[in-house]
């Protein structure tokens, strides 16, 4: 399925967009107009978003499970990923793969992707087979077909999925070994492609427990832009979906919270990497928190391109490392900044470490600059404006503020919250979550070269 990375991450030069990018005056009053929604919510529990868009004859829907890598069990890691192979597999009146082809027959274009938070499925379609593809939806989600040989091929296309994006490629555990390491009790702790362990631990009768729980419509964000009359939407959703019954017991959030981190931790690891890694890590809050949007600043001027500080610092400046580079990972729970710097030959790892942990001190010690912080507020901009440009596009944020935030609001109120965001608040957040006691310093040396080569 697709590979999808965490939200905010976009690559779009700044200079396209015009004044917001330019001006260094820009406030809240150039803001793009607002995402004119609707929303509801069904009997069975069932949220429903829907904007109308009739710029082109096109609507994407997509159906958001409040269900991702966090929410599986200890020894069932990649369930949540797993489903989301099996939910393609045919239901009642589908045949496997029938889903996608039905849309690709009708021009459209569809897919899913999963990560720590949530599962999304989404299609994008000329508007007249609105009632086909809520149909479909409604379908997969009422009545799924989940057999043991489909369960056993799509295990394998899992595990294979897992060796060729990160057993097969250079540093592609990097992520896997700082969350194990970062994380003590949360499910953040391990990936959401799973492990081949538990992978292969995993049972059909665990599958279809995993759909009774979270595959339910009290568990489920329909969202919906596009060409498309907002009444007559809502009753072909109430016709299709309506009549799926909620689950009898509540979806279960159980999820262990992480205790604070008390004291720095130094670890140090072996890996078939042709070069030394390190890596400087602190916990921070969670999406929507009102650390979060100068934290969001911070993790820009730390890392957001060629010349972000980490990577103008250690690559250019003092050529310690051939690549470096950091991102606060916001998301629904309290997650991680982590900078990582890929380290030259003939460079240490003390040297690595000690710049990143430089970069991240000075950030506490002064304020950035007036021109860092526009600069930040201008990537922003950026990336708002640009995560509105097409249907997909504003789905995504209407369902991220829906199921991430709980908060629809927040599809729109952010843009106000970043352009107010001051320097003393960015150097704020990062005497709060960059100190030492909050520090993890991994050091991952190639494997035999044991103590000597990188320095400690």
């Amino acid at each position: 399925m697709e590979k999808r990375t965490i939200c905010r991450s976009f690559c779009v030069c700044v200079a396209v967009f015009g004044v917001l990018a330019i001006n260094p005056g820009a406030t809240a009053s150039n803001r793009p107009p607002k995402l004119d929604y609707a929303m509801t919510t069904l009997p069975n529990g069932m949220q429903v978003v829907m904007l109308e868009d009739h710029s082109t004859p096109i609507v994407q829907a997509e159906v958001w499970y409040h269900v991702g890598s966090k929410n599986e069990k200890a020894g069932r890691t990649g369930f949540a990923h797993l489903f989301e192979h099996m939910m393609f597999k045919g239901s009642k009146n589908v045949e496997p793969e029938g889903h996608p082809s039905w849309i690709s027959s009708v021009g459209g274009q569809s897919n899913a992707y999963t990560n720590e938070d949530a599962t999304v499925f989404w299609q994008t379609f000329p508007a007249q087979y609105l009632p086909l593809v809520l149909w479909l939806e409604a379908d997969r989600l009422a009545t799924l077909r989940i057999d043991e040989a489909v369960f056993k091929t799509e295990r394998e296309v899992v595990k294979e999925e897992r060796r060729m994006r990160v057993e097969n490629q250079p540093y592609g555990r990097l992520n896997e070994i700082v969350y194990d390491q970062a994380f003590t009790v949360h499910p953040y702790k391990h990936s959401t492609i799973g492990s081949m362990k538990d992978l292969e631990a995993a049972s059909i009768a665990d599958v279809r427990e995993f759909f009774r729980t979270f595959y339910v419509p009290n568990n489920a964000t329909l969202v919906l832009v596009g060409d498309f009359d907002k009444q007559e939407a809502l009753g072909l959703v109430t016709q299709y979906f309506g009549k799926i019954p909620k689950s009898a017991t509540p979806v279960p959030r159980d999820i262990p919270q992480e205790p604070p981190q008390t004291k720095e931790r130094r670890v140090r690891l072996e890996e078939s990497w042709p070069l030394p890694a390190v890596v400087v890590a602190h916990h921070i809050t969670y999406d929507g928190h009102p650390d979060a949007y100068p934290l969001h600043i911070a993790s820009k001027v730390l890392s957001d391109g060629q010349s972000s500080r980490i990577h103008r610092q250690l690559v250019y400046e003092k050529r310690i490392a051939l690549a470096a580079f950091g991102a606060g990972n916001i998301i629904e729970h309290p997650n991680l900044f982590f900078a990582v710097a890929i380290v030259q030959p003939g460079k240490t790892t003390d040297e690595a470490t000690n710049a990143l942990i430089a970069e991240l001190d000075r950030l506490q010690k002064e304020p950035i600059s007036a021109a860092e912080l526009q600069q930040a507020k201008n990537q922003f901009a950026r990336d708002y404006i640009f995560s509105r440009e097409s249907n997909k596009d504003k789905a995504l944020q209407l369902g991220h503020a829906a199921v991430i935030h709980n908060d629809i609001k927040t599809a729109d109120g952010e843009f106000d919250i970043f352009m107010s965001i001051t320097a003393a608040d960015v150097q704020r957040v990062a005497q709060k979550y960059f100190t030492p006691e909050n520090r993890l310093v991994l050091t991952i040396m190639p494997k035999g070269s044991g103590s000597g080569g990188g320095g400690r």
